[in-house]
């Protein structure tokens, strides 16, 4: 499907791409892994046609479809069923031909089309991928304009997803999702039936869409079989036969050195020490894979511990203004908890840890709070506030303003930035790092609470794992909201359910609430689809009741007619060429073609006979009204 020859790139003096050679299989879901900055969105770039190599070829099949996530969120005033519908030209621009269409083959010509491509289903498939990304029907029909950023970035997502392009291009696909949606998201790619290629730090996400990895390193393309495990598996034991490979290699190298060197000089054995000198000549070095420069995120843990509870909740209500968000919520923080947070985005996560941030006040019932409770709270947004002229020293300075700077350098270093580091702009500095530095200044002064709002979205896996360790080092209560199911896997060991108002344990594990999740999502749509099909009836008896005209049902039966009466005509063409003799034995790719061509034409066939059946039925029910 997609093929890389010597691909090679520049960005300025780095090196990105070097002479990078990789074909991926058709149909293949892969998972685009490298550490931030080796290139993975420029090879994306590259594929789309936006940059031009320096050198090398990117090849895809010449009619396949190609479709990436629009980097602009979609805003206007069509709905967001209308934005995701639109997405597909071609059904778009033939739905529109069809009503001023003239020519009666022409107009059959657009009905086929229409029949192949299952237009009539666009609108229940449009409607189920923006259920499983989180609209339901009240929501799709609202418009793109009522939509803050994050989620029309998912409407823009929806639109790519139904498209269904031979080749889907995902960048951090997860970024602007909850923890349901992506578990959505999840079951859908992993049934998708084309190719996918996606840029992903989620473990487990890779894991359960992905069948190859693709890894970017040193400007080169290697791929592997199997999902992140089975890469990180066979990664690593690359890098042991690697690593026993050059201790041989070197043990070898110094055996034929010392036999040279004992007798070079006799002339007896001179032959023999020219024999080993090519030897050593000839052999290749072992490349040994990069050594991968463990990352530390560092997250100081409380100078005294407090007695539990930290937080006692009985009877809180939480809302804004007047209305409610939450109501009724009888809860409790131990000072060693770990807690995931799990529900849809606009359930009231966010409004529960502004509770346990101390940024929201309770409307109803009593909040308990250790009197001398220190919480640090972390949210994405964050880094959308960070002055860029800053640097990780003056930040640091801000926390200990009677430090010396040597004190000061130290702990910058200590949150990851060294003195090469210490003194970059915020600007200048990449996501991963921007985030690294707001966690380590969330817990500058080892808070009793930490409370993590999406931490992940720019953090690589090797910042992810990072922070897993940190977490686990923590000696404080954690609570976590994220979309990042291997970090609340392995950090969290209690779950709490924020769903219907309410705030409540959930017992089962996160396989269980993937299930859950996904059947309901799926159910949902099924649902809506079949009420909004009732409704539609429901709007159409008034209007049967009134004269129907004739002459357009007519029209559309001799369309019908013809239709049929032209893919008989080529039925009987290939039922003639596969009664040739020797076909198959002399020729069975073509016999294949041709057995594939005939089960195409009775599909049409059926599907018109069945159209020009229900045509039939309205045009004796119209006459007789």
């Amino acid at each position: 499907m997609l093929h890389f020859n010597e691909l090679t790139y520049r960005l300025g003096d780095r090196l990105l791409l070097d002479h990078a050679t990789v074909a991926l299989p058709d149909g293949a879901r892969v998972g685009l892994v490298g550490r931030n900055g080796t290139g993975k969105t420029t090879l994306f770039n590259l594929i789309a046609g936006e940059l031009q190599p320096e050198s090398g070829t990117v090849g895809l099949p010449q009619r396949a479809r190609m479709g990436r996530v629009a980097q602009e969120a979609p805003g206007g005033p069509d709905s967001l069923l209308d934005f995701v519908l639109a997405a597909d030209i071609e059904r778009t621009a033939l739905l529109a031909e069809a009503e001023t269409a003239t020519d009666p083959m022409r107009i059959a010509d657009i009905q086929t089309r229409l029949i192949d491509i299952e237009a009539h289903a666009a609108p229940a498939r449009a409607a189920s991928i923006l259920n499983g990304l989180g609209f339901d029907a009240a929501k799709q029909a609202l418009p793109c304009s009522d939509f803050s950023g994050g989620w029309r970035m998912r409407v823009a997502l929806a639109a790519v997803l139904f498209m269904q392009p031979d080749l889907l291009l995902l960048d951090e696909p997860t970024n602007y999702l909850d923890l349901e949606g992506a578990l959505w998201l999840q079951d859908y790619l992993a049934r998708y039936p084309h190719t996918v290629l996606t840029v992903s730090h989620d473990r487990d996400f890779l894991d359960a869409i992905a069948n190859h990895i693709l890894h970017l390193e040193q400007g080169k393309m290697t791929l592997y079989k199997g999902g992140y495990t089975d890469f990180a598996r066979m990664r690593a034991e690359k890098r042991l036969l690697l690593e026993k490979a050059a201790v041989k290699q070197s043990l070898e190298r110094k055996h034929l050195m010392s036999f040279v060197e004992r007798f070079r000089a006799k002339a007896s054995k001179a032959t023999q020490a020219q024999s080993r000198l090519k030897r050593l000549e000839k052999m290749e070095v072992i490349d040994l894979l990069p050594n991968e420069e463990q990352v530390t995120i560092h997250l100081p843990s409380p100078a005294k511990a407090l007695a539990p509870p930290l937080i006692a909740l009985e009877g809180v209500s939480i809302g804004y203004g007047d209305r409610e968000v939450l109501k009724k919520l009888s809860l409790s923080i131990a000072d060693d908890d770990r807690i995931g947070l799990l529900g849809a985005n606009g359930n009231g996560k966010s409004t529960f840890v502004k509770l346990l941030a101390d940024r929201l006040k309770p409307m109803k019932g009593e909040m308990r709070r250790s009197s001398r409770l220190n919480v640090a709270y972390f949210a994405q947004h964050q880094l959308d506030e960070l002055q860029v002229n800053e640097t990780p020293v003056s930040m640091v300075k801000a926390k200990m303003p009677d430090a010396p700077d040597a004190k000061v350098r130290a702990r910058a270093a200590q949150l990851g930035f060294p003195f090469s580091k210490a003194d970059t702009p915020i600007k200048n500095l990449s996501g991963g790092e921007r985030a690294r530095l707001l966690l380590g200044l969330a817990a500058f002064d080892g808070p009793h609470l930490l409370i993590l709002d999406e931490p992940t979205n720019h953090l690589d896996i090797e910042m992810r794992e990072a922070l897993i360790r940190a977490v686990a080092e923590y000696k404080g209560a954690v609570v976590i909201v994220s979309h990042d199911r291997y970090l609340i896997d392995a950090s969290c060991d209690r779950l709490w359910l924020v769903a219907d108002g309410g705030v409540s344990p959930y017992d089962g594990d996160l396989d269980e609430y993937a299930k859950l999740i996904v059947s309901g999502r799926n159910s949902s749509a099924k649902a809506e689809s079949a009420a909004a099909k009732l409704v539609l009836v429901e709007e159409k008896k008034p209007v049967q009741k009134q004269r129907v005209p004739l002459g357009p049902i007519r029209k559309r039966i001799e369309q019908l007619e013809a239709q049929i009466a032209k893919f008989n005509d080529l039925l009987k063409r290939v039922d003639k060429a596969l009664a040739q003799p020797g076909l198959y034995r002399d020729d069975p790719q073509r016999a294949a073609q041709y057995s594939r061509n005939r089960a195409e034409l009775m599909a049409k066939i059926s599907a018109d006979e069945e159209a020009w059946l229900a045509a039939t039925a309205e045009l004796e029910e119209a006459s007789a009204a």
